[in-house]
């Protein structure tokens, strides 16, 4: 089956419904109709532009320029998880965790489908190197936020009871176990949904690619198990390591909490 190119009447006539809903969400005073137009605008633009940089990538194969686009999509997948927090830490603490967490957890993980699972020579291969870890880093991201939301909410909210199992003497551990313990299965719970619902309530954004672009409808759903089962090691990861720095962090090293260190 050949492939159907869209034109840019048929994005124009797609963009209707989101000027529809936009038109809905004024009517009924909702509030949201300038953020829908704002967010279609951003991801036409971004989509957009990210087609023409991975055109060039693919035609050149350049690891300088790959390693640029990689640190791009690392710092604005950090810069999200830190925006999506209402009670943010002070300092470049509110960037670096979810930095980290998602270097720690996207990137080895995508390193590992790469090298040794789809054996991919050279493994930063735009083609590959590129869309897998753009997956990794979306899904991680949203699971890397929630759960760092849910740990200072929690943590703020409950701050009179850590203390006082501070004062008989219980670890920081041990006095904030149960709220971390909440924040690591709020974290998993988008890809646990996710997962169980494949195939069954929804076809994957990969699959369903892939099936649009004609490849055979069982190799399609393969490579969605294998992105899904890689999002979900990526993501609880990233979940326990931006939990368990978080959690850190709110302690100093006497052990007391120190919740001036959340905006």
């Amino acid at each position: 089956m050949s492939l159907i190119y869209l034109s840019a009447w048929d994005l124009a006539l797609a963009s209707g419904l989101v000027l529809l809903l936009a038109a809905l969400s004024w009517r009924l005073h909702l509030g949201v109709e300038r953020q829908v137009l704002i967010a279609a605008l951003r991801s036409t633009v971004q989509l957009m532009l990210i087609g023409l940089v991975l055109k060039q990538l693919f035609a050149q194969t350049h690891l300088t320029l790959i390693g640029l686009m990689v640190l791009i999509m690392l710092s604005v997948a950090s810069w999200e998880v830190r925006n999506r927090q209402k009670r943010r830490y002070t300092g470049m603490w509110g960037y670096g965790i979810g930095a980290l967490s998602l270097f720690v957890s996207s990137f080895s993980v995508t390193l590992l489908a790469l090298m040794i699972i789809i054996r991919v020579n050279p493994w930063y291969q735009p083609q590959y190197l590129i869309p897998l870890l753009g997956m990794m880093l979306g899904n991680t991201m949203s699971g890397v936020a929630i759960a760092l939301d849910h740990l200072t909410r929690q943590a703020w909210e409950a701050r009179g009871c850590i203390e006082a199992r501070l004062l008989l003497g219980a670890t920081w551990e041990e006095a904030i176990t149960g709220i971390r313990r909440d924040a690591l299965r709020s974290g998993l719970i988008p890809i646990v949904n996710a997962m169980a619902a494949a195939g069954l309530v929804s076809l994957p954004g990969m699959m369903t690619g892939q099936i649009l672009a004609g490849s055979p409808p069982l190799e399609a759903a393969k490579y969605q198990l294998l992105i899904m089962f890689l999002i979900s090691a990526g993501t609880g990861l990233g979940t326990v390591a931006a939990v368990w720095i978080g959690s850190r962090r709110l302690f100093d090293e006497r052990q007391r909490l120190r919740l001036d260190r959340l905006v």
